[in-house]
């Protein structure tokens, strides 16, 4: 389990200022679940996840991991074109384990995300659901505790996403790795978070769970029912009727 208290983190601003990107921000990341991460662009999504997997340091707050391993998928797959695909997958072990179970490791893992017929292959020669598929398999074959993922699927097209989020959900199941995944796109969220949290100005505005069956049906009423609660959160209802009089002044 990761618990993150009172997490406050900004940036300085070329006037000698700070900017705050978070601030205040709790969270507790239940052991094996599935947690999305909700925001618009700018909202403090990817600090919040480079912050919990130690590439910088909060100015304020305290993070515990409980010791876990943590692997991260970043919006590219950063593959190196000069090594294979199970080169790729298994760099980031190589020299840590026996060379057997190095290639153990990393057979079993390509036939986890489907992608053992192409072991050999190079970077260049995938799809870019293929090429997403190695960076998930390379952060996972260290058996990490806990997996990070920053809107992975956002440069796929609507028919490889979908693909690839249903892929993630089986992989999760299998392996039972506690998910972190940071999306600004509700229908994503809804498809694959166990738990949906709404970042909104560096502040969690919502938190809730969603008990809903895999593969999830956008159309069932706990589905629905989550969607209208992003939905009144993300566009204010309230803020309508200014708009609709401001538009009837103008044309009148």
């Amino acid at each position: 389990m990761a618990e993150l208290r009172r997490i406050t983190h900004g940036y300085p601003l070329p006037d000698g200022s700070r900017k705050t990107v978070l601030q205040d921000v709790d969270l507790t990341l239940s052991q094996g679940g599935f947690h999305v991460i909700l925001g618009r662009s700018g909202c403090g999504k990817s600090t919040l996840l480079r912050l919990i997997a130690g590439l910088e340091t909060p100015d304020h707050g305290r993070i515990d991991l409980t010791g876990d391993k943590v692997g991260v998928v970043f919006q590219e797959p950063r593959l190196m074109p000069w090594l294979s695909v199970e080169e790729n997958v298994g760099f980031l072990i190589k020299g840590r384990v026996a060379a057997d179970e190095l290639a153990a490791r990393v057979a079993a893992m390509l036939r986890t995300v489907g992608l053992a017929r192409v072991a050999r292959a190079w970077p260049d020669q995938l799809s870019g659901g293929m090429a997403q598929r190695v960076a998930i398999a390379r952060a996972l074959v260290s058996r990490p505790g806990l997996l990070l993922m920053d809107e992975p699927f956002g440069a796929l097209d609507a028919f490889t996403r979908k693909q690839m989020q249903d892929e993630l959900v089986q992989i999760w199941r299998e392996t039972g790795t506690t998910i972190v995944f940071v999306t600004h796109d509700i229908e994503e969220a809804l498809r694959l978070g166990q738990s949906i949290l709404v970042l909104e100005e560096g502040r969690f505005a919502l938190k809730f769970a969603l008990e809903a069956s895999y593969p999830r049906d956008g159309a069932e009423p706990a589905v629905n029912a989550a969607r209208q609660r992003l939905l009144d959160q993300l566009f204010a209802r309230t803020a309508l009727p200014d708009r609709v009089a401001t538009l009837k002044r103008t044309t009148a």
